[in-house]
């Protein structure tokens, strides 16, 4: 595989960057290294992983929900600005489609 290479002026031209000659040459050095460090690490034999999301196993994340008991209903519904059938009632926050 040859060495891929990115051009540094065709980019910051795409990204309406004006770079001088040094700065052309620094960045040129920093994306070569950059790519070399991807082509080694795409030699490495990964046909035994699994591919993941993340790097180690996430379970149980969240909490059961779980009413809570200490304060009635009548009493969270007294407070309540507005409210119909012992439910509290909000703003409609979503626009029409």
């Amino acid at each position: 595989m040859s060495k891929p290479h990115i051009d540094v002026r065709y980019v910051a031209n795409l990204a309406r960057l004006e770079l001088n000659e040094a700065e052309v040459a620094e960045f040129q050095g920093q994306l070569d290294a950059i790519l070399g460090y991807v082509e080694t690490i795409s030699q490495l034999d990964v046909s035994g992983i699994e591919p993941t999301a993340y790097p180690s196993p996430v379970f149980d994340r969240m909490r059961e929900d779980e009413p809570h008991e200490s304060l009635p209903l009548a009493s969270v519904l007294q407070n309540a600005p507005d409210q119909a059938q012992n439910q509290i009632r909000v703003p409609k926050v979503v626009a029409d489609a």
